[in-house]
């Protein structure tokens, strides 16, 4: 018989997992038991300072109090209707998520991928049924180096050739231009688009921040064509740029928003397509669907994040500390750091590629009590909760300091 989780070894945990477990990961060698606040502790009982946060699905933090006490309410009452009925925790959920967001109309569904799917079939519905776009002809623009999710459709737009290779064929209808490129992409527009679809800020790229304006001008280009601006803002919203959604540093409003992750507080998967009621009211009963899409239990949780958003508490911490983050960064500049982007609590750190790649550092991180996660080649991404004390986050940079300058 198998030994219980609590009685093994880190080590063994891992070997247990070779076998049994499909190789879509390759996490590092930490095996999390436990957890609070911006901290996580492994089965031998060693403390990390999480920089990661779960790609921003932990904004709040781990079991965030405000968090953990709504969801337990709600597993007290009622966790699962399926949309097949009404129940009472959706209205006000979407009424506060749209509030708080300056849009008309939410979509609940679950995951990002879903909600980035989700966000596809609205505009392709759209051109259809309000542009005129003929029947099967509606083209989506995209940008290079995007990530919204890994379902075949999304992957076939994507140009990372490790998330497509092996899992064609792939869907037409997108076409790919150089982001933070406005030129390219008004040259790939034209009267068959139903939308343009980008991240406000690059992610998985490795944070890639386009230039100012960019942004406004995608806004104003999309106005001008004729065609909707969707804004993938999975990684990038609520709160983690300093703002609750990082389209509103340039006072940009989309047509539709894309939202996950840091919605379901860590808890539970929640996603949602937040947006204007002439794109979210093209849907007709039957046209698309989700059995756990605005479930109550998520619903009560997304509640209880778009409550913490509603005080700025958060927006406000992620803008403070994104200074002393930024800062300590540039100070590694030259001494380890060949360049990085920040915003917020939210940086990719590229680092000297004879110091060593990004899993590396990453690896050596791990040993001096620090958990973040490398992109591509020698690039980290840095994503605390936002729950994080300065005093934590200067331990943090001093600990990339040590491992910059002191190597293996």
């Amino acid at each position: 018989m198998t030994a219980p989780a609590h009685t093994r070894s880190s080590a063994e945990l891992i070997r247990a997992e070779e076998p049994v477990l499909a190789h879509n990961y390759h996490p590092l060698p930490v095996v999390v038991a436990s957890a609070e606040g911006a901290w996580v502790e492994d089965v031998e009982g060693r403390r990390y300072l999480d920089m990661l946060a779960g790609y921003s699905a932990l904004n709040f933090g781990h079991r965030h109090p405000a968090l953990i006490e709504a969801a337990h309410r709600q597993l007290d009452r009622l966790t699962l209707t399926s949309r097949a009925f009404h129940n009472d925790r959706l209205a006000e959920f979407a009424e506060r998520l749209a509030e708080l967001t300056g849009h008309d109309m939410v979509l609940p569904m679950n995951t990002g991928a879903e909600a980035v799917e989700s966000g596809i079939k609205l505009a392709r519905k759209w051109a259809y049924d309000v542009k005129g776009v003929p029947a099967d002809r509606a083209t989506i623009v995209v940008a290079a180096d995007n990530f919204h999710g890994r379902t075949t459709t999304i992957v076939g737009f994507s140009t990372d050739e490790t998330a497509r290779t092996g899992f064609g064929p792939f869907a037409p209808g997108f076409r790919i231009v150089p982001y933070n490129d406005l030129a390219a992409m008004e040259a790939a527009i034209d009267d068959t688009t139903a939308a343009v679809l980008i991240e406000p800020i690059q992610g998985e790229a490795g944070v890639i921040i386009p230039d100012d304006g960019y942004l406004a001008g995608v806004r104003e280009l999309t106005r001008r064509k004729g065609c909707l601006f969707v804004a993938d803002e999975i990684q990038s919203g609520l709160g983690r740029t300093g703002r609750t959604l990082a389209v509103e540093h340039e006072g940009v409003v989309p047509d539709l928003v894309l939202l996950g992750k840091a919605l379901g507080g860590g808890i539970v998967p929640v996603s949602a397509v937040v947006g204007s009621r002439e794109v979210l009211g093209v849907l007709r009963p039957g046209e698309h669907g989700s059995t756990f899409g605005g479930n109550p239990l998520a619903a009560a949780v997304g509640t209880a994040v778009v409550e913490l958003l509603e005080t700025g508490e958060f927006q406000a911490r992620a803008a403070e500390l994104g200074v002393i983050l930024r800062d300590g960064l540039t100070e590694l500049v030259g001494r380890g750091v060949v360049g990085f982007r920040a915003r917020g609590l939210w940086a990719g750190v590229d680092i000297d590629p004879a110091i060593g790649t990004g899993r590396e550092i990453s690896e050596r991180l791990m040993r001096e009590g620090v958990l973040a996660k490398d992109t591509h080649g020698s690039t980290i991404r840095l994503a605390p909760p936002l729950t994080v004390t300065a005093e934590e986050l200067r331990s943090a940079i001093g600990s990339l300091e040590k491992v910059l300058t002191q190597g293996a």
